[in-house]
């Protein structure tokens, strides 16, 4: 169990902020004194082989800082939030025991919640499971998603449209327990670890604008071949990676190739359903972690973000 000197510093937000430099230069402060270990919170950054299309830091630009929770599974393996729980505090405790602060940073609302809430998930049911799938395959996630709208509107605000297994997971929670799907999640209340919570926004129009940035820098920096790469390993036969954002929309625009090349056009659309995609998620993203009065928030675009956490953390702790 963390003391209150190795306390976790948890760094969030929504996508492209710069969560991850942040981290950085917070651990390596930290680095002076107790030293500090970076946990992620990014669902897709967890696939070996994911590192253009979700701006994973390669290890040479980590500065010597070990990290936690990347490339702990293959394209083909199912991500699910209780297995990250498990690992990840797992990791958070561990570095707390090596007399190290855990930095944990990233942007996926239902991971955080589950570690920094210590979320229990409702049990399943696999036949009830097993009639929803088919009613997914039946249908499509779109009409699945759109039932979920009609019976809890607010789990269908939070999970994508395109998430045809989550979709799944909450109709098959809501029917299980007789309650919304929220009704299940934690109570906000005194973080685990006594985590210092640090939230990272820019203002709408600078963010955008940093999101085409990341967006153009992902598809001209070699997405597609990373794609490509990726189908090889059995990127297709995977619940959850073939469905990060940038990698759905250039598997469309591979298919619809077929065995032709592929022409400016189809991955022209593809950027601009990323980019537009993203930006869908980074409001979700903003809705979910400021309903959280735990948060506190900073602002991207300021100078000293670095020298700030740790004044907070320090006062704190």
């Amino acid at each position: 169990m963390p003391t209150h000197h190795q306390r976790p510093i948890a760094i969030i937000g929504p996508t492209g902020t710069g969560k991850s430099e942040l981290a950085l230069q917070v651990a390596e402060r930290l680095g002076e004194g107790p030293g500090a270990e970076v946990v992620n919170a990014d669902a897709m950054q967890l696939y070996r082989g994911m590192d253009i299309g979700t701006a994973k830091l390669p290890v040479e630009q980590r500065r010597g800082i070990p990290h936690h929770q990347l490339d702990v599974l293959e394209v083909t393996e199912t991500a699910t939030v209780a297995r990250y729980q498990e690992a990840a505090a797992a990791d958070v405790e561990a570095i707390a025991a090596r007399h190290a602060v855990p930095v944990i940073v990233g942007g996926s609302m239902l991971y955080i919640q589950s570690l920094l809430d210590n979320w229990a998930f409702p049990a399943t049911d696999p036949q009830v499971r097993a009639r929803y799938e088919q009613r997914l395959a039946e249908v499509g996630v779109a009409a699945l998603h759109a039932e979920l709208g009609r019976r809890d509107p607010a789990a269908a605000a939070a999970i994508l449209s395109t998430d045809g297994r989550r979709v799944v997971r909450a109709l098959e929670v809501i029917e299980l327990t007789g309650q919304p799907f929220a009704a299940s999640a934690p109570t906000i209340g005194v973080p685990r670890w006594d985590t210092l919570i640090i939230g990272l926004d820019w203002r709408t129009e600078l963010l955008d604008a940093r999101l085409q940035q990341r967006t153009d820098a992902m598809f001209d920096g070699g997405l597609v071949a990373e794609v490509r790469g990726l189908l090889r390993r059995g990127l297709r036969d995977g619940v959850t990676a073939a469905r990060a954002l940038g990698y759905a929309q250039v598997l469309t625009a591979l298919d619809a190739a077929g065995d032709g090349p592929l022409h400016d056009e189809p991955l022209q659309e593809a950027r601009t359903a990323t980019f537009i995609g993203t930006r869908r998620y980074v409001r979700r993203q903003r809705s979910w972690f400021r309903r959280d009065h735990r948060v506190h928030w900073l602002d991207g675009a300021a100078a000293g973000n670095a020298d700030e956490v740790l004044r907070v953390w320090r006062h704190v702790s």
